[in-house]
């Protein structure tokens, strides 16, 4: 049983990052749970869809690549990279259209095989150092 949760969680990632970089939003409900917070406030799967939706309208070539990913269910930890141009200011950072590429640490934590919490910490630093 355990060994069945733990591909089940292990391979949601993918088909999860996979959902993202199509911004196939009613796919969303799928791999995130109704009530799932970000960074510690709950925010719902509607909230967490208007993150999304406002970070690609604010950076219009985001892709997530995973670099690194743990399992060990309920969580998995995972470091994405991004390389990408955001049209104005990014975590208060002039940008203003200029390539950054830069690394996510995120972990999720699952209930019920959908991602119900996510701790997430952007590289500000890398960002900074390009500008």
């Amino acid at each position: 049983m355990k060994r069945l949760r733990y591909h089940r969680v292990r391979s949601t990632s993918p088909d999860y990052i996979a959902c993202l970089n199509q911004q196939d939003w009613p796919k969303l409900e799928q791999f995130v749970h109704d009530e799932v917070s970000h960074n510690g406030e709950r925010i719902g799967i509607s909230g967490y869809r208007k993150m999304l939706e406002k970070d690609f309208h604010e950076i219009p070539d985001l892709h997530f690549n995973i670099r690194l990913l743990i399992s060990d269910p309920p969580r998995i930890a995972s470091r994405l990279q991004f390389d990408c141009t955001p049209k104005g200011k990014f975590l208060g950072l002039d940008v203003e259209g200029k390539r950054v590429s830069f690394a996510e640490n995120v972990f999720y934590e699952f209930r019920s095989e959908k991602i119900w919490q996510v701790w997430s910490v952007v590289d500000k630093v890398a960002i900074e150092a390009q500008l």
